[in-house]
């Protein structure tokens, strides 16, 4: 009998009844792993899961379903999480992709370690946490000393800034109390304990955005890429009655010139001091979906999109033309 390539004997002609049951049970085995073998996913095909902090929700939605649009069988099941979370689900295998604003840590790259699974961190963008204000609400110019002293609890009223018109307590408000906004503004300035700080913590960027439109102490703090899309109409919403703070690093500044606002121009020269890094974090281990999703988004047109969005992509679309 010729079985995958293989003459085996027939029993009767020197084998056992034995020696025949065991090899039989062989076979079986080997017929049905190869029937049974899961199909891995590719660069243009297959289903995986990404997750990502709420505040990059318009950009990793612009992202994943363009890269549908390409290749209709890619799919992303996405999953918006407080950045924490994010890199806590992909370290636990739940998810392939984690879009957020640093690398993992020496503890968090160990986890990947003890499965020998390299991992992987591909800078794509600069974006920056926009603070927004009141539209009645005329302090729409502060310094990095004074954002410093609001979170060292020094500074607790509006009435201490200078210029404006605004009094009352000022309400810092964020996404979650694990949002990599909060996150990077509590590094930023080195803040160990927020005790004594008026933290108040929404479900999202967009209710973030609701907050302080209907409360003229607060100070938001939203991902920018929530209103600094000049096509969309959500983005146009989005900032109706609101002021987007410039921030400068200078102590004593002497003009407007000297502050910026989250916009891509002050991110790409990095005048905006609020400006951080969006990575896409990897565990695949085999050249699949997730690794076309970050060649799409870092070195191909995937960049138009983070252009689009208002923020400065890490490796810039090239738009040569031939001219004959």
């Amino acid at each position: 009998m010729a079985v995958l390539g293989l003459t085996v004997p027939i029993y009767g002609f020197g084998m056992s009844r034995k020696t025949y049951g065991w090899l039989i049970v062989l076979l079986a085995g080997l017929f049905g792993c190869n029937g049974n073998k899961t199909k891995l996913d590719s660069p243009s095909q297959g289903t995986i899961v990404v997750a990502a902090d709420e505040s990059f929700r318009p950009l990793v939605t612009q992202l994943t379903e363009a890269y549908s649009g390409i290749y209709p069988n890619a799919h992303f099941e996405v999953v918006f999480k407080p950045e924490k979370e994010a890199i806590n689900f992909m370290l636990q295998d739940s998810a392939r992709l984690a879009f957020t604003t640093r690398k993992l840590d020496p503890q968090e790259q160990a986890v990947l370690n003890q499965r020998k699974i390299k991992g992987a961190a591909q800078k794509i963008a600069t974006d920056g946490v926009a603070l927004i204000v009141n539209k009645a609400n005329t302090d729409s110019l502060i310094t990095m000393s004074e954002l410093s002293s609001i979170f060292s609890g020094t500074i607790k009223n509006w009435a201490q800034l200078k210029g404006g018109n605004q009094s009352g307590v000022i309400t810092l408000v964020f996404d979650n109390n694990n949002s990599s906004n909060l996150e990077f503004m509590l590094r930023k300035f080195n803040v160990k304990r927020v005790d004594g700080l008026r933290i108040f913590t929404t479900r999202s960027n967009k209710e973030v955005i609701e907050y302080v439109r209907q409360n003229p102490t607060a100070l938001g703090f939203i991902g920018v890429n929530w209103i600094s899309d000049g096509d969309s109409p959500l983005s146009a919403e989005l900032s109706r009655d609101l002021r987007v703070m410039g921030v400068t690093e200078k102590a004593n500044p002497t003009s407007r010139n000297d502050y910026f606002q989250p916009f891509q121009r002050a991110l790409g020269l990095e005048d905006y001091p609020l400006r951080r890094s969006v990575y896409i974090l990897s565990r695949e281990a085999h050249p699949g979906l997730g690794g076309g999703l970050i060649n799409y988004v870092a070195r191909d047109a995937g960049s138009l999109i983070i252009e689009k969005l208002g923020l400065w992509p890490a490796i810039p679309y090239n738009r040569e033309v031939n001219l004959k």
